[in-house]
């Protein structure tokens, strides 16, 4: 009874297998009930979702291996010993005089824990501390064993609050981009007419209304116009169907080209879903983040308040740059050409990119997210742990507006900034993975090591050979040289052929979803090997 509680040498045993009995159970049906969404994602083929399942079912392992190493090293931390005068400076709260300090510490006493831990507890927990106090005179523990516990808490909700804000932001994104399903039902058709195959269409540039909403009006002839257009455009009507229809064609005429059947938004539903795993996970550059935006948190600098400026600025930037890529995308078309034949075909690459990378945007996304999954996370646990009046919380005057812009980025990244990335990130000089099915993404990495290892065994019996003969070296070596390796593009070809049929004669679906005929699975295929290659 040293820490201020009854130990296990004299707890009852029923309350000790109750209590472990209830662990138990949330813990195994929190397991089964990952366990079982994941076997209905890989039922639906969903393995995009089902890898980012497991990227949560990682992120809460590493919580739990925080949680060991916190309760394990508990006695530890609080063992270590600093000088007295290091702990009253960069506090989160201003110290108060020794009245008002009792007071305040009463207070912390009857309703610290009041949500995360009961009561009662922490009084026993504080009365602890101070009992077990073993600093000399003059010094302090370097962390007490509520701000150690409170701080186990914080991690874990943060974690919480990002995986599922993140989750969220990715169904409403989802539902928007599922919206434009009806654009592409309605150019596909228009594709098979056979009055809009023969092609030979003339069409006036400056008539198209692609060049007319993007390249005419505002910011025609100003690229500070351009972009302040940009940046207004992306809360009203992001994105128009003469955007999609552009933008859908430039694709496919340079990675898919002669494919009338491909099936652009199914394609960019699954670049999206792959694109999840990414950004509901916490990489170390993130945790950096936590450790800074922990260090900040000093009475009287409000470094809260502005650090939430931050994932608010960056949308803005993020989305006034993926509208200015169209934009500029419109320009390019209108400055080059004054009519053409066929459709409007606009040219993707790589240049139009920050930095001329594409994936850039996507790790801009993840951090405006986790950023703002911080903030919010940071208030619902002090709101919960210390109470709204707490002297953590700051002032009401800085409170409404933190809350007020962390529901503008989540909305405006759900509904706008996401579908934005889904579309024009398609148009970099690379294609994603997710251009091929799974079944043929399967078939075509399988037929690539398997050529691999016949190539390595080729040789190594062309060495062996070539040591054991004694005649013409030149004759040896042309006699024992490997045959020529298969032509990519040919066994690419082969293979999405073959898992194409493989795939209508387990589930009778008549065309893949990558293409639609033979010719076109064959120009995927020859993209994956061309100058335009999968990212």
């Amino acid at each position: 009874m040293t820490e201020g509680g009854t130990t296990l040498e004299f707890t009852p045993t029923w309350i000790v297998a109750v209590v472990c009995s209830f662990i138990v159970v949330i813990s195994l049906a929190v397991e089964r009930l990952l366990h079982y969404l994941g076997k209905l994602m890989k039922r639906k083929n969903q393995k995009p979702l089902f890898e980012a399942l497991q990227k949560i079912k990682e992120e809460l392992m590493l919580l739990g291996f925080i949680s060991l190493l916190l309760t394990v090293f508990q006695n530890r931390i609080n063992s270590i010993c600093i000088p007295e005068h290091l702990t009253e400076e960069w506090l989160p709260c201003k110290k108060e005089d020794e009245s008002e300090s009792a007071a305040a510490a009463k207070h912390f006493v009857t309703s610290s824990f009041s949500f995360f831990a009961g009561g009662g507890g922490g009084s026993r927990r504080l009365l602890a501390e101070a009992a077990g106090n073993s600093c000399k005179e003059g010094k302090v523990p370097i962390l007490s064993t509520t701000a150690l516990h409170h701080l186990h808490i914080f991690i874990f909700v943060l974690a919480c609050v990002h995986v599922a804000f993140s989750a969220l932001t990715i169904l409403f994104g989802s539902a928007k981009i599922r919206q434009w399903k009806h654009w592409e039902d309605a150019v596909s058709k228009q594709d098979l007419d056979p009055e809009n195959a023969k092609g030979g269409r003339l069409i006036h540039v400056q008539d198209h209304d692609f060049i007319k909403n993007r390249f005419q009006g505002m910011g025609r002839n100003s690229y500070l116009f351009g972009l302040v257009h940009s940046f207004f455009k992306q809360f009203y009507g992001s994105v128009s169907k003469s955007d999609y229809i552009t933008l859908r064609a430039g694709f496919i005429m340079t990675h898919c080209r002669g494919s009338p059947k491909f099936n652009f938004h199914k394609y960019m539903m699954r670049a999206l879903e792959a694109d999840f795993k990414k950004v509901v996970g916490i990489s170390w550059y993130l945790w950096i983040f936590v450790v800074i935006f922990l260090l900040l948190n000093v009475a009287g600098w409000h470094a809260y308040f502005w650090i939430a400026f931050v994932p608010f600025g960056l949308l803005l930037a993020v989305g006034t740059k993926l509208e200015h890529i169209i934009t500029k995308l419109a320009h390019e078309v209108a400055e080059k050409h004054v009519a053409v034949t066929g459709d409007l075909v606009v040219q993707p690459s790589d240049d139009l990119f920050w930095f001329h990378k594409p994936k850039l945007v996507l790790f801009l996304i993840h951090v405006i997210l986790f950023q703002n999954s911080f903030e919010l996370a940071f208030i619902f646990f002090i709101w919960l742990q210390y109470k709204f009046d707490s002297c953590i919380m700051g002032k009401v005057g800085y409170i409404i507006p933190r809350l007020i812009l962390g529901a503008f980025v989540q909305f405006v990244c759900s509904y706008s900034t996401l579908p934005l990335y889904a579309l024009v990130t398609q148009m970099g000089s690379q294609f994603n993975k997710a251009v091929f099915e799974e079944h043929v993404q399967v078939g075509l990495v399988g037929w690539a090591k398997q050529a691999k290892k016949n190539t390595v065994l080729r040789k190594a019996a062309a060495n062996g050979e070539s040591s054991t003969t004694h005649h013409a070296a030149g004759h040896s070596e042309d006699s024992s040289s490997p045959p020529p390796r298969p032509a990519p593009l040919a066994a690419a070809f082969q293979m999405a052929k073959l898992a194409k049929k493989e795939n209508s004669s387990s589930n009778g679906d008549q065309g893949g979803e990558i293409v639609g005929d033979d010719s076109g699975t064959a120009t995927a295929a020859a993209s994956s090997h061309g100058p335009h290659k999968s990212s």
